[in-house]
């Protein structure tokens, strides 16, 4: 492992179920080993690296309920998803020579370790990357905030949000071209102006846990080694007003 000065030396990265698929597969390893290899350059860096899933890919909850499911019921079938997408990244990872593990927040032995925050740290101090699965574990709960709890769990000095775009805009930059990107904007903002980036109860428990957001296009090649050598990328959401 390197021993290059890093400005963040433990993060955590949310990926949605979205940011797994292609058009042909719910799950593209082909998707996988392109975000593989962005974080492997911070993996060789010495970075501490967990990461929470979605499953929106899979199964989203909302939208099952939105078409008659109970609504709990819809939310655990999302979760579901989850463990799916987090072990196709396992193995990927793995192939790709990182060593991980999969923490599910709901029972699932067969395939995952349950989530223990002393066991997740010990998997990051041996240089093992964490791939938390199930979210909170808890329906009516996003993975958003599972992302933001797992964050604060083991430490991380900042939660990267990696999406398709460049950072937080100030309306949907696909549907306005003339939208606005910030450069910088506190939690605060973001909730107040309703901007969809994550759910406002993740950016809450950040902003009082006092763990800043960097939301950023991880499909750039480089953005995510950009970013722990203390580069400009993306929106930097802080957690001063």
């Amino acid at each position: 492992m390197s021993n290059q000065i890093l400005k963040y030396h433990r993060v955590l990265l949310k990926l949605s179920g979205e940011m797994l698929e292609d058009e042909q597969l719910n799950f593209s390893p082909h998707v996988a080993k392109v975000l593989a290899n962005e974080v492997k350059q911070i993996y060789v860096m010495g970075a501490h690296i967990a990461i929470v899933v979605g499953g929106g890919n899979i199964f989203r909850g909302v939208s099952g309920s939105k078409q008659g499911l109970d609504p709990v019921t819809a939310d655990y079938m999302g979760m579901h998803g989850t463990i799916i997408n987090a072990l196709g990244l396992m193995d990927i990872f793995e192939k790709s020579g990182m060593p991980t593990r999969v923490q599910s927040a709901f029972e699932s032995d067969r395939v995952c370790e349950p989530v223990i925050r002393r066991r997740a740290l010990r998997h990051l101090e041996k240089d093992r990357v964490v791939i938390y699965a199930a979210g909170t574990g808890n329906p009516g709960f996003t993975t958003d905030t599972a992302a933001a709890l797992r964050a604060f769990e083991i430490g991380a000095e900042v939660l990267l949000k990696g999406t398709k775009v460049d950072g937080v805009y100030d309306c949907d930059p696909v549907h306005n071209p003339a939208a606005k990107r910030f450069e910088s904007i506190s939690c605060n903002e973001v909730i107040e102006r309703k901007l969809q980036v994550m759910d406002s109860t993740a950016f809450t428990f950040c902003r009082d846990k006092k763990i800043p957001i960097i939301v950023f296009n991880l499909f750039t090649p480089g953005n995510l080694k950009a970013i722990l050598e203390g580069k400009s990328v993306g929106t930097l959401v802080t957690v001063e007003p």
